[in-house]
């Protein structure tokens, strides 16, 4: 699994990392979504194969402020639209 950081943001002054997850799987790619802040990190792989969707869902988590603790929630609830 590779990843590709989407952008960066500051949460109770540290920072938070928001990443693109690519996968290759047999069937084509799949992308997924991650976070890291400081020693917390929650990856979600294999949401979608549209990468444009993933990539849209990863800026919307840096715009929110998402943190790892939160991440399955926001993703949870992007799902379900």
């Amino acid at each position: 699994m590779s990843k590709q950081l989407v952008g960066e943001a500051m949460c109770r002054a540290s920072q938070v990392c928001y990443f693109l997850l690519k996968e290759k799987l047999e069937e084509g790619e799949r992308y997924g979504v991650g976070i890291s802040m400081g020693e917390e990190v929650a990856d979600i792989p294999n949401l979608s194969p549209s990468r444009a969707r993933v990539q849209e869902l990863a800026e919307a988590l840096v715009r929110g402020g998402v943190t790892p603790v939160t991440l399955r929630d926001v993703v949870d609830d992007w799902l379900l639209e």
